[in-house]
């Protein structure tokens, strides 16, 4: 089968054209070069995360892989067979799970048989999605597409120690991945929300928590549940210290959501304030479906059986970058109709079948 060259500093030139590339490539069983990885970034070149990444999804096709190395500018991947079963990864010190799992999703969804991920890196870091993000937000929206997975949190992993573990357990679609079609989010039912500390005092949480719940409660949101997630001190197991609150908007029809990490010297009530605003942002739209959550929708509209359309409340480089990769390795096309900052986007999606 002929190697599809992609060139990584197209688009957003970072990680995701890797991440995104090395996915298609694993579930079309189609051999990948990609050229001047992270090219628009500071440090180019592969770095760690990236390098768990690219190995997890290589253990999920059997993949042979060349120029796998911290710095690294040009791979080759090369696929053989989907496979399945119980699999363990480490990041490395605060190396985003959540970016390995970006990757390894849109493969466990068309696996043969269910399978059980451990990853050990971060869970709540800066530049990538927040793990209650991924469980309560991306979740849901892809069990409208017949993919179901459960993650667990064991322990959260903060910028720069890491140490964070969790288990993904996913169930394969019966047989393709259903379309979706989210371009309305229907009325507000509730805003539902985790927050977090470790290595803190508990007020911390609770305090990020009535930030929000204060916040929300000036535009009219007064139906909000967030839960606290404290440790007390002698029982903490967390390897350094780190706060943060994921929110998310149930509506009739689809879940948007909004994050905020803490910093040393950023006051709880920040934090909670960033996370209500950012939603409030979203939701102002109008619109069905959240920036991030476009992003990672992409590649699952395009491998999915029949048209799928959503309407986005912001369609970022990403998921232009997404759309891009789908044209090149897949040769689907999709319709970008833009409406002030957000655009409606649909595909008629390829319908790979599960397994080989």
């Amino acid at each position: 089968m002929s190697l599809i060259v992609i060139d990584g500093s197209m688009g957003e030139g970072g990680g995701q054209i890797l991440r995104t590339a090395i996915a298609l490539s694993a579930l079309t069983l189609r051999p990948v070069k990609i050229i001047n990885i992270r090219a628009k970034r500071s440090n180019p070149g592969l770095r760690p995360q990236h390098i768990t990444g690219i190995k997890a999804v290589a253990a999920l096709c059997g993949a042979e892989v060349k120029g796998l190395s911290v710095g690294s500018r040009e791979i080759e991947f090369r696929p053989t067979a989907r496979r399945a079963g119980v699999f363990r990864f480490d990041v490395g010190t605060a190396g985003s799970v959540s970016l390995v799992l970006q990757a390894l999703l849109p493969v466990l969804a068309l696996a043969p048989d269910p399978c059980e991920l451990h990853i050990t890196g971060g869970t709540d870091v800066s530049w990538s999605p927040p793990i209650d993000y991924v469980r309560f937000v991306l979740a849901p929206m892809l069990r409208k597409m017949g993919f179901f997975f459960d993650i667990t949190v064991k322990k959260r992993g903060h910028y720069p120690k890491g140490g964070g573990y969790i288990i993904c357990k996913s169930r394969p679609v019966a047989d393709k991945l259903k379309a979706i079609r989210v371009l309305e989010r229907g009325d507000l039912l509730e805003v539902q929300g985790i927050s977090h500390c470790v290595r803190l005092p508990p007020h911390v949480a609770r305090r990020q928590a009535e930030s929000a719940k204060i916040f929300l409660a000036k535009r009219g949101i007064t139906k909000v549940s967030i839960d606290l997630e404290t440790y007390p001190p002698h029982k903490d197991p967390h390897l350094g210290p780190g706060s943060g609150i994921v929110l998310w908007a149930v509506c009739e029809k689809s879940i948007l959501g909004a994050d905020s990490l803490g910093a040393k010297g950023k006051p709880a009530e920040t934090v909670g304030q960033e996370a209500a605003s950012k939603l409030i942002e979203e939701l102002e739209t109008g619109r069905a479906v959240d920036r991030h959550m476009t992003d990672m929708l992409v590649p699952f509209m395009a491998i999915a059986s029949g048209e799928s359309a959503i309407s986005s409340t912001k369609l970022t480089l990403h998921a232009e970058t997404n759309i891009m990769l789908a044209k090149i390795m897949l040769g689907v096309d999709f319709n970008v109709e833009r409406v002030d900052s957000g655009a409606v986007i649909s595909v008629e999606g390829l319908g790979l079948e599960r397994g080989v």
